[in-house]
């Protein structure tokens, strides 16, 4: 016999129902420790839009593969028209959102004078990174076009470079990372992490945007690949699903808190192979033309040439303390 529903509570009456007043207060408080507190003119920064920042990624892409994002029915006369029209909207909107986030970091950025010294001289900044980062769009163009080579060749699945371009989730992060990475070259702040990790959001696939990764870069299937701040890839490098290349300790200061921005990750040289699940840790080197098996844990470096699988590593998995 099924147990029977539990018995519904009555509601309160409207007069003994929560009053929003301390809920509202209670949040407004926690919203002040959140931006570091409220000068006297409102909000500490207008930070970056997300959905603005999304638009321009997309507009991007069909700059740097139109006719297979953005509109289709582009002509050899037609595409000249599309790519100079899209950049100049992207040119202004970038422009505005990389000058929010200069100023979510610039000591400037307060009530009164200093607040107007911000704005002129972030925007100022702005307008050289987003026109710098636009002059960068035909490297970026030529890198994605040796990783859509790379997805042919390297999968017996794909029919051509153009489903590799069309389908592949690998190719959406790998464009995202691209196009981040080089804001995050220009220094931008938050902007490149939005990108990236909308493309994680999308694909499952993690690349941070301070990654540096040679072309001919290769990501098949992709769902749970992570790709740290510090590592370096070199050329036609391939990963498989469930690939991390991490860290595997974090440097401590004397308050205890992880040491930002030193090198902790792996670097991979050109023509390396990381089977399915394979986890790579620390500022360990893989030498060129090595293959690294499927579920391999490993946390030192191996010269080129190397073939590390599970059943190699299972006696020494344990020295110098790694292992798990």
């Amino acid at each position: 016999m099924l147990p029977s529903a539990p018995a519904t509570q009555p509601l309160p009456e409207a007069d003994e129902r929560l009053s929003l007043a301390p809920v509202v207060e209670a949040l407004g408080s926690a919203c002040e420790e959140l931006v570091g507190g409220f000068p006297a003119a409102g909000l500490r920064h207008e930070f970056p839009s997300r959905g603005a920042v999304e638009a321009i990624i997309g507009e991007l892409r069909s700059v740097l593969f139109p006719g297979y994002f953005g509109p289709s029915e582009l002509t050899r006369e037609s595409v000249r028209y599309h790519i100079g029209a899209t950049l100049d909207r992207v040119l202004h909107s970038l422009r505005e959102q990389i000058k929010r986030g200069l100023c979510v970091v610039c000591p400037e950025h307060e009530a009164g004078d200093a607040e107007r010294r911000c704005d002129e001289g972030c925007d100022a900044r702005a307008g050289e990174i987003a026109s710098a980062f636009i002059g960068a769009l035909p490297k970026v163009r030529h890198l994605l076009s040796t990783d859509a080579q790379a997805a042919y060749e390297g999968d017996p699945a794909a029919t051509s470079p153009d489903e590799a371009i069309f389908c592949y989730p690998g190719m959406v992060a790998i464009t995202n990372y691209r196009l981040a990475h080089e804001l995050h070259r220009l220094g931008v702040p938050l902007i490149p992490r939005l990108i990236t990790e909308h493309a994680h959001s999308v694909t499952g696939i993690d690349i941070h945007p301070g990654a540096t990764i040679d072309e001919r870069f290769f990501i098949d299937h992709g769902t749970g690949v992570v790709i740290g701040e510090t590592c370096v890839l070199g050329k036609s490098v391939r990963l498989y699903q469930g690939v991390t290349l991490g860290a595997k300790s974090f440097p401590l200061d004397e308050q205890g808190h992880p040491i930002k921005g030193i090198p902790r990750h792996p670097l991979v040289e050109d023509e390396v192979t990381i089977y399915a699940g394979a986890t790579i840790l620390g500022r360990v080197t893989i030498g060129r033309g090595s293959t690294i098996g499927g579920n391999v844990w490993l946390t030192r470096s191996v010269g080129p040439g190397s073939s590390i699988t599970q059943a190699q590593l299972r006696t020494d998995r344990f020295e110098e303390g790694a292992g798990i």
